[in-house]
């Protein structure tokens, strides 16, 4: 978000508790986040997990996680179950999708938010904000991928590089994530965040 839309609705929510969200960003703390939706189309897909882990400097704060599990979205299928294994009997006890952005807005504040492939998610989560709170997310993203490619290609130009998720955790000496569950997505690119800014990076290895 550029500084004119922050001026604009900082001005807009001025008689509201949102206002703060609009100030410059927090980065004394960053939020790794992961969604698990019903689809892959970012303009389609619904929530059904949200998971949230704090990071402060190389901190990562797994005690202070937080997990949202949502009530079952009308485009839940066969199709979207067989991916993240989350049943509509699953879901039964799960939060609305308006209390569930509310309780994340609140964890999430106007910190960075940073993850695997996270532009995807936050388009979602600005899609749910604008429709429940009337403006969409202001928090800047960190994308780890981005991160991971720029310090490979500084080491090997134009060389190919395999950036998804296991790859990297491999190549960082990372414990593999297990896939398509909204927390460890968070831990797992919590982890390549800290080694990424705070360590060295690894000699390449055949992958």
């Amino acid at each position: 978000m550029n500084w004119l839309s922050r001026q604009w609705y900082r001005y807009r929510l001025r008689a509201s508790s949102y206002r703060a969200l609009f100030l410059p960003s927090d980065r004394s703390t960053v939020i790794s986040l992961d969604c698990e939706t019903t689809s892959l189309d970012p303009e389609r897909a619904e929530l059904v997990t949200i998971a949230a882990t704090p990071i402060q400097g190389n901190r990562i704060l797994t005690s202070q996680a937080l997990t949202l599990t949502l009530v079952a979205p009308k485009s839940l299928n066969a199709g979207s179950v067989r991916i993240h294994q989350l049943r509509h009997q699953d879901l039964e006890q799960g939060v609305s999708a308006e209390q569930a952005m509310t309780t994340l807005i609140a964890f999430i504040h106007n910190h960075p938010l940073v993850g695997y492939h996270i532009r995807y998610d936050k388009t979602i989560l600005d899609r749910y904000a604008r429709r429940f709170l009337g403006f969409p997310l202001p928090n800047p993203v960190i994308e780890v991928s981005d991160i991971y490619q720029r310090q490979l290609e500084r080491l090997l130009p134009n060389a190919y590089h395999d950036i998804s998720m296991e790859a990297i955790s491999r190549h960082l000496d990372l414990p593999l994530p297990a896939r398509h569950d909204a927390l460890d997505d968070t831990i797992a690119a919590a982890l390549i965040y800290v080694r990424l800014q705070y360590g060295d990076m690894p000699m390449l290895r055949s992958q």
